[in-house]
């Protein structure tokens, strides 16, 4: 190529194009946040930081000139080991993605999930949408390229702190059952109420639809026919319902506490991660007491249904 022909080189500068609002013409569109706000019980205590928690968000947003509020998603005694069961926190991962929000900040990683898997699929979810996360405690922004690595790390070690958290409590119920300390849902149990020092203290109207059940039960009355005839007379079942199942006819019928005794660690927790309650069927011990509390059916009657309970699953096969 001859001097003649050869060109000048020259570099031409492209200016960025402003991202215009397309209602007002003005500055760039505004980032829209969310927030997220966990507490993981429903303590009294815990109240007020969920709802300072909320508060805090809210009004943090919505001063920000650049940002625009895109809502406050918030949990209250829920806990963080696993996203499965958090509602709010999956519909606000589904409006990320769906396009409605581009930033989320949260007070700490642990608020966020302390399960490691969870939290970094979720946040490597929202990056592929463009949605970055912020994470106040730690001053963790997910664009950054050190934010995977630094959530990883504290993931992990709130994983840790939950995994031992689990233990201790766990170690705790068991050393309960040891010392025959009895674990009771009053709220939910038809008989009984709680007692000044935490006892089963017997419910005398209660107590009389107890007795009602196993007395039909030995007539020859079917769960289901029970859980009728209760419904006809209106009284409300252990949860406050008005109408009764058989199910719950034979739950009654088969609760050792009703001739004065406990049978405790019915169910266990086998993952600290998914707190799945089981059936316990021989995998951690279980502590039966006797004598426990008043009982609202002799042991003769009792005895007498749960051998009638046996007749009739046999000839039916169940």
């Amino acid at each position: 190529m001859t001097e003649k022909t050869k060109k000048e080189k020259k570099v031409i500068v492209i200016p960025a194009r402003e991202d215009r609002n397309s209602e007002n013409g003005q500055e760039k569109n505004k980032r829209r946040v969310a927030a997220y706000a966990r507490v993981s019980t429903n303590k009294e205590s815990q109240q007020t930081s969920y709802e300072a928690q909320v508060r805090y968000y809210t009004d943090y947003i919505k001063k920000q000139a650049d940002w625009s509020f895109a809502g406050m998603y918030a949990e209250e005694g829920v806990t963080g080991t696993s996203t499965r069961k958090r509602v709010e926190f999956q519909r606000m991962i589904d409006d990320a993605v769906a396009g409605n929000i581009d930033l989320i900040i949260t007070k700490s990683v642990s608020r966020f999930a302390r399960n490691t898997v969870d939290s970094l699929t979720a946040i490597r979810q929202l990056k592929e949408h463009g949605v970055e996360c912020y994470f106040e405690k730690e001053n963790i922004w997910t664009f950054d390229t050190k934010g995977e690595l630094l959530i990883t790390i504290m993931s992990s070690l709130a994983q840790e702190e939950s995994r031992s958290i689990s233990e201790n409590t766990r170690w705790g119920m068991r050393k309960a059952f040891q010392n025959g300390k009895v674990f009771v849902p009053f709220r939910h149990f038809l008989g009984y109420d709680r007692g000044a020092n935490g006892e089963l203290q017997v419910n005398l109207e209660q107590a009389e639809t107890v007795q009602m059940i196993y007395q039909m039960f030995l007539d020859g009355y079917s769960f289901y026919r029970i859980a009728a005839e209760l419904t006809k007379r209106g009284i409300s079942t252990p949860y406050g319902l008005q109408i009764w199942n058989g199910r719950t006819v034979k739950n009654i019928l088969q609760n050792e506490k009703y001739r004065g005794d406990a049978l405790l660690q019915k169910r266990y927790s086998r993952d600290f991660l998914d707190r799945e309650m089981r059936k316990n069927e021989g995998a951690v011990p279980q502590y039966y007491i006797v004598g426990n509390h008043e009982a609202i059916i002799d042991t003769e009657m009792f005895q007498r249904v749960q051998e009638e309970l046996k007749r009739r699953e046999s000839r039916h096969g169940k």
